[in-house]
């Protein structure tokens, strides 16, 4: 397998707010894609540790030797130069036309001229390096001038954005828009009267504006059963949501904006500003971190974010893992969920997790209200990518761990009941424990897994026997094996529960 090509990436900052803020955010030569931290939250009572992160700019510049091409300016370098390499850096700074500190007088910003903008910037680039196309990083409000460009502004054109955009990445993207906790609706309908500092982009109405083209648009306004969130499967030009990735925070007690108000009034099923369901394009990739909007414990100056963005855009592998024949009992007063951690060896940090702490379990199906076993359901646990570049040479394999907890919940008269509760106990609690020895020039990994409570010793001391997993659905560049739970598992998700791991080549 050939290593993924180098393609330009466009940093597309977020929301800055009124006047000050906007001049604020042009100071910077990098919009924030700087930015680094010191700040990690690590061990299960979230306590605080020192972790210096330098930025994802400069981490980018470090493992993937991208570049930083600025001589007064971005627009004067490309204007002086015919030709650029295709690993280079771009910041869209859509906001210097608003800025009131360059003495001219300040343009009123708006969301679609942002993304007229990036498609100059992208064409430019594309041009002067010969890259056919662009990698897109976003944060925030970043992202919905990244989806305006690719629903609305090249379609308008008659352009097909695949010709143009590689990938999307997102940071904290309101892909649903920003609504509250509080106000029963009131908020939001007076934030969209008044627009108070632009941030009525971020409703309904506004929202269909932009993320329609004009040959689909409905005069009347957005259609009841439309949903911001969605990228169209279907139309003249969809762009594919399997090159669409979004990073989505759980962590709203640190986001410090407006003295703590903002995170208490969207409330803690988000980031601090965007709610947990609204920070993801369905059918997209996606990973949960324990991470706020932004501050010193946000995501974008994160190593998590940074992780996952460096393996989607660089990765050569996709790795999915789902729990499939389980046969969960269900009875009318139970629920049953189940907490996903993910962790690669070498790094300190989780990449993804999924726990009822952080309000954001994975829910499952269960069975009929008489307790009888429901029927078999497929059920996503996690999606990420493998670069087998990243390999330690010492051990010649890439170390994926699973962390899975089957949790029930139950209830009486409509209230969580506690009488047999044991809190922060699992019905079900394991790891397992993914090696893949892939050799690039493979068309499919030689995989191995095994269950931490098979093991007699710690998981660092353990080393794969050699024997490779069975491939159960041989096809052309895919790899397929259904790994078995541990006999406790059973009496939970009956005998058939196993864990299908799917390894594909990724560009």
């Amino acid at each position: 397998m050939t290593p993924t090509p180098k393609l330009p990436i466009v940093y597309v900052r977020g929301y800055a707010g009124g006047a000050s803020a906007i001049d604020k955010a042009v100071a910077d030569p990098f919009y924030g894609f700087n930015e680094g931290s010191t700040h990690i939250r690590i061990g299960a009572d979230d306590a605080p540790c020192f972790y210096e992160f330098e930025s994802p700019l400069l981490r980018l510049h470090l493992d993937e030797g991208y570049r930083i091409l600025v001589d007064g300016g971005q627009a004067r370098y490309l204007a002086g130069h015919d030709t650029i390499p295709p690993d280079t850096l771009w910041i869209h700074r859509f906001y210097d036309p608003s800025a009131s500190t360059w003495g001219a007088r300040p343009r009123e910003f708006r969301l679609e001229t942002a993304a007229a903008d990036l498609l100059r910037l992208i064409d430019t680039v594309r041009e002067k390096s010969g890259a056919a196309r662009v990698h897109l990083v976003a944060h925030s409000m970043g992202g919905l001038v990244c989806r305006c460009l690719i629903q609305k502004i090249l379609p308008d054109l008659g352009r097909d954005p695949d010709d143009c955009v590689a990938k999307l990445f997102t940071y904290g993207t309101p892909h649903g828009g920003i609504v509250f906790d509080v106000g029963f609706g009131l908020l939001e309908r007076l934030r969209d009267l008044t627009g108070v500092n632009g941030a009525e982009i971020f409703g309904r109405e506004r929202m269909y504006e932009y993320l329609t083209p004009k040959s689909q648009t409905d005069p009347d306004g957005p259609p009841p059963a439309w949903d911001a969130r969605a990228m169209p499967e279907e139309g003249q030009f969809p762009f594919p949501r399997e090159r669409v990735f979004c990073l989505v925070g759980t962590d709203p007690t640190d986001y410090e904006v407006a003295l703590g108000l903002s995170a208490a009034t969207v409330g803690p099923r988000s980031d601090g500003l965007v709610r947990i369901d609204n920070a993801y394009v369905p059918g997209a990739h996606q990973a949960y971190v324990h991470r706020s909007h932004s501050g010193r414990y946000g995501l974008v100056n994160s190593e998590e974010g940074y992780q996952n963005l460096r393996r989607f855009l660089f990765g050569d592998r996709r790795a999915e893992a789902a729990l499939i024949g389980a046969r969960l009992p269900r009875r009318a007063d139970t629920v049953w969920q189940a907490e996903v951690r993910l962790s690669v060896r070498g790094l300190q940090i989780v990449t993804h997790e999924r726990t009822s702490a952080h309000w954001c379990p994975v829910q499952l199906p269960g069975g009929g209200t008489d307790g009888s076993p429901g029927d078999e359901a497929t059920v996503p646990l996690v999606d990420t990518f493998l670069c087998s570049g990243l390999r330690p040479d010492e051990t010649g394999t890439m170390r994926y761990a699973m962390h899975l907890r089957i949790l029930s919940l139950r209830r009486r008269d409509g209230l969580l009941s506690f009488d047999d509760h044991l809190e922060q106990t699992a019905d079900f609690d394991d790891t397992l424990v993914i090696d893949v020895r892939a050799d690039p020039t493979d068309r499919a990994p030689a995989l191995t897994a095994t269950w931490n409570s098979d093991l007699t010793g710690p998981i660092s001391a353990y080393r794969p026997d050699g024997h490779a997993l069975h491939d159960e659905e041989p096809a052309p560049g895919t790899w397929v094996g259904r790994i078995p739970l541990p006999a406790t598992a059973a009496p939970i998700l009956g005998e058939d529960a196993r864990i299908r791991l799917t390894v594909t080549p990724w560009r």
